[in-house]
């Protein structure tokens, strides 16, 4: 009810600003909300999650905001992305409104302050939520060096998330996308299993990860990317990032905005996307949903499709945070 009275204040300015203010607010005042989670345990990638809806990345890139987003009813939460070194991102205005078709375009660009400062706000904090570390490049680092930026993430993140996933499939990172081609995720997937082996002998710890990946990928790739999943142990795959599409607001007078599209006019992609995986990769390699989804509705035939777990982002913008558990309960 507080959402909806304060979503026109909200939407009246730009749509950065009400973002970060919406999360301060949420912060400072967490105290006084209620912890009404739904609890319906699920496990996957070998973790017990207190329910299934979980947060995507990109709202909380720094982990500021964990204690006001816990409140919500999340049963897991994904911060980041974060990059070895900070990065301020592209330049404002960055986020646009597509308000007729519940969709944003953004053109973030990685903008966080660190995965040291990331460190910092989640080492030795309590939690009752399953929390995931996104990580990716620093724009600086030339696509031939990217294993590097993620074996970095990777060592320093390892011991403070319940599981990592490595970005490779932003638009906003000139080039990042490349890293889907077979040769390079081939390369990028021995590498980083080599260090997780590594990780885990030193520490005694298996940490899952999950690989995030585009909805713009050519069909064709679905089947040689599942193999590499296989090969390479991947625990989980997060179907989907944002799209560079304008399918369904190519009349919206903010469609030509450079930057990924996410919300309502990415749900046909998503699910086709997770649709493919799941034909390929069955049930042995869990599939995380993302992208549209914005109602029990929706969220439900996710499942029905496959995924095991499924996350929030521009459906919790334009629905406001009762979506989080108005999705739960409806399982």
């Amino acid at each position: 009810m507080l959402y909806t009275l304060a979503k026109p204040l909200l939407f009246a300015v730009d749509p950065e600003l009400a973002h970060d203010i919406s999360l301060e607010m949420l912060q400072q005042f967490h105290r006084m909300i209620p912890n009404r989670r739904v609890d319906k345990p699920t496990s996957v990638m070998g973790l017990e999650f207190p329910n299934p809806v979980g947060l995507a990345a990109g709202l909380d890139k720094n982990a500021d905001y964990l204690d006001g987003l816990a409140r919500l009813g999340f049963g897991f939460i994904e911060v980041g992305s974060v990059t070895p070194k900070p990065q301020p991102g592209n330049p404002q205005p960055r986020i646009f409104r597509l308000t007729s078709a519940d969709s944003l375009i953004n053109r973030m660009g990685f903008n966080n302050n660190g995965v040291d400062y990331l460190l910092e706000r989640v080492v030795d904090k309590k939690r009752d939520f399953v929390l995931g570390i996104n990580i990716g490049k620093n724009l600086s680092t030339p696509l031939d060096q990217a294993l590097a930026d993620y074996q970095l993430a990777l060592e320093k993140v390892y011991l403070s998330a319940d599981y990592i996933a490595i970005n490779i499939s932003s638009p906003n990172t000139p080039g990042l996308r490349d890293l889907q081609r077979e040769d390079a995720l081939e390369a990028l997937l021995s590498g980083i299993g080599q260090l997780r082996r590594g990780l885990e002998d030193q520490h005694q710890l298996r940490r899952p990860l999950a690989l995030k990946l585009s909805p713009d990928l050519d069909p064709q790739a679905v089947p040689v990317i599942a193999d590499l999943l296989r090969k390479h142990e991947v625990d989980g795959l997060i179907a989907t990032n944002t799209t560079i599409s304008r399918d369904g607001v190519k009349d919206h007078r903010l469609s030509a905005e450079t930057g990924g599209l996410s919300g309502a006019a990415l749900r046909d992609r998503s699910r086709q996307v997770l649709s493919d995986f799941y034909r390929e990769l069955g049930d042995d390699i869990p599939i995380i949903s993302v992208g549209g989804i914005d109602s029990a509705e929706e969220a439900r035939l996710r499942f029905e499709l496959g995924a095991k777990l499924v996350q929030l982002y521009t459906g919790l913008i334009y629905r406001g945070p009762g979506l989080v558990n108005t999705i739960t309960r409806s399982l």
